[in-house]
């Protein structure tokens, strides 16, 4: 700080402050549709290969973005829609028949009971449960409003980026206050982590869901294929993982029955589900970039809570980001180097 604080300090200080409560306000307004925003950065990172390919045939800059914004819906939007139908129909049914399931399984806790010697089953309200999950799938519902803008606003960036990719780097290189070769060693961690986890982790739970299936099928579970996609939905999901498709399926099993398919079950979700996620995972990785599964687990902490369910790629990546401007720091005001 100068010894004499001049007119210029005052105002070089007071635009800085304006430009981050203004940068803030817009973040904080911006945040409920900030989904939309990673998700052009996602599906960007992931096609800007296609892209250079398509213009280096002579397409015109809107015609490419265009197309890959067609492919896009027809690969990631369009199952997605599939899957939360899916979901949504037998979610609703479960919920109009929820009283009458919970009854069953309040029924099954009273055997257990009797075998056990605890009391369980009275301190379950079927009421309050029934109550709850309707409560929680109107408010699923009413976020729909809030998905549509979301994804307006993912493909208008979408096509921005997509025809205007080396003004938005010009750009980076102008207002970045960092060095050219650090602003390249950024893009190219972003696209490397982005790349990895939005391939990645799918792929790593669309296999576990087939094994998953594979499962559902040998041991008799009702309607196999909603349970896989519930199973491949939390393979996604770190700390739930695939336990959220077969500990269900287990208690139904239990439920009408069939003790013996479900103990079948549930030993198959975890000596083989369980073990194929260690498999899949590593071989997946060998292909892709590598992260530490500490960075995996801390930047999915604060990633989800943060921008929903894309912050299981973008947390690692915030996580990452923050480590190499350690780095780059260091490179630059201190005696380290970038390694």
């Amino acid at each position: 700080m100068p010894d004499k604080i001049t007119t210029s300090y005052l105002r070089q200080l007071f635009l800085l402050v304006l430009i981050l409560v203004l940068g803030g306000l817009i973040f904080w307004k911006l945040l409920p549709y900030f989904s939309g925003v990673l998700g052009a950065i996602t599906i960007y990172i992931l096609f800007q290969g296609l892209m250079k390919k398509l213009l280096d045939k002579g397409l015109k800059p809107w015609l490419g973005a265009s197309l890959i914004m067609i492919i896009s819906l027809f690969i990631i939007i369009l199952p997605t829609w599939l899957i939360v139908r899916l979901l949504s129909s037998k979610i609703q049914k479960a919920v109009n028949n929820s009283e009458q399931i919970t009854s069953i399984l309040k029924e099954k806790f009273f055997d257990l009971e009797t075998m056990a010697g605890i009391d369980v089953a009275s301190n379950i309200n079927t009421q309050e449960i029934t109550s709850w999950v309707s409560d929680n799938i109107q408010s699923l519902v009413g976020t729909t409003f809030n998905v549509v803008i979301a994804l307006s606003v993912m493909y208008f960036i979408l096509f921005y980026l997509l025809t205007n990719t080396n003004k938005m780097k010009s750009l980076l290189l102008k207002y970045m206050p960092l060095s050219e070769p650090n602003v390249a060693l950024i893009s190219d961690e972003v696209s490397s982590i982005v790349s990895s986890n939005a391939i990645g982790i799918p792929v790593v739970a669309l296999l576990q869901g087939v094994v998953a299936l594979i499962g559902y099928y040998i041991f008799g579970a009702p309607d196999p294929v909603f349970w896989f996609v519930v199973t491949f939905i939390g393979s996604m999901i770190p700390f739930i993982g695939t336990a959220l498709g077969i500990i269900p399926v287990t208690i139904l099993l239990f439920a009408n029955g069939q003790n013996l398919q479900a103990i079948g079950l549930l030993i198959y979700g975890i000596a083989v589900v369980g073990v194929t996620d260690n498999v899949f995972r590593v071989i997946i990785q060998n292909k892709l970039a590598k992260l530490h599964p500490l960075v995996t687990l801390i930047g999915v902490i604060i990633g989800v809570p943060l921008v929903g369910f894309i912050g299981l790629i973008f947390g690692p990546l915030l996580i990452s980001l923050f480590m190499l401007l350690l780095k780059i720091y260091s490179h630059e005001y201190g005696e380290g180097e970038i390694s």
